[in-house]
C-alpha cells in the first residue's frame, strides 16, 4: 500500500485456543460476580455479625454513598426491587450500566479488539458530581429518603 492508506486485517477467527483466552477474562468476572451475589443472596446483610460496618459511618455518623449496597443486592438477589431502591437507589441505578459495559466489553474481548474509546473527562466528573451529591443529600433531613 504505497498510498499511505492504513493497510487492513483480517479480523481473527472465533475458534480454537484464541477465543478460549479471549474469554477467560470475562469468565473470570462474571464467575466473580456471580460468586459475590450468591454469598450476598444467602447471607442477609440486615443480621448483624456476618459483615462488616461501614468504616465512615462508624467514624463519623454519616451514610457514605456505599452504605446500603449489600442489602440492595441482597433485595435485588431475592427480586425486590423496591426494597433495593430504598436501601441504595444510585447502586441500582448503576447495575443496568455496569451490565451493558460489561456485555460491550465481552463482545470486544471475543471479536479480538481492544479498548476503543477512553469514558471522556466530562462524564467522569459528572459521575463523581452525582455521587458526591448523593453523598451529600442522603445525609441531610430533607432528603432522609435516600438513607438506607
Amino acid at each position: 500500500m504505497l498510498d499511505g492508506a492504513p493497510r487492513r486485517t483480517a479480523r481473527p477467527a472465533l475458534g480454537g485456543t484464541a477465543a478460549v483466552t479471549r474469554a477467560a477474562a470475562p469468565a473470570a468476572v462474571l464467575a466473580a460476580a456471580a460468586a459475590a451475589v450468591g454469598v450476598v443472596a444467602v447471607v442477609d446483610p440486615s443480621e448483624p455479625g456476618h459483615y462488616p460496618a461501614c468504616p465512615f459511618l462508624s467514624l463519623t455518623g454519616w451514610y457514605c454513598p456505599g452504605c446500603g449496597s449489600l442489602r440492595a443486592v441482597h433485595a435485588l438477589a431475592h427480586g425486590d426491587v423496591g426494597e433495593a431502591v430504598a436501601r441504595n437507589p444510585l447502586a441500582v441505578a448503576c447495575v443496568p450500566l455496569l451490565v451493558a459495559l460489561f456485555v460491550l466489553w465481552t463482545r470486544r474481548r471475543l471479536a479480538g479488539r481492544g479498548r476503543t474509546w477512553a469514558a471522556p473527562a466530562a462524564w467522569i466528573n459528572a459521575l463523581l458530581a452525582l455521587v458526591i451529591a448523593f453523598w451529600v443529600l442522603r445525609n441531610l433531613e430533607p432528603s432522609a429518603w435516600l438513607a438506607p
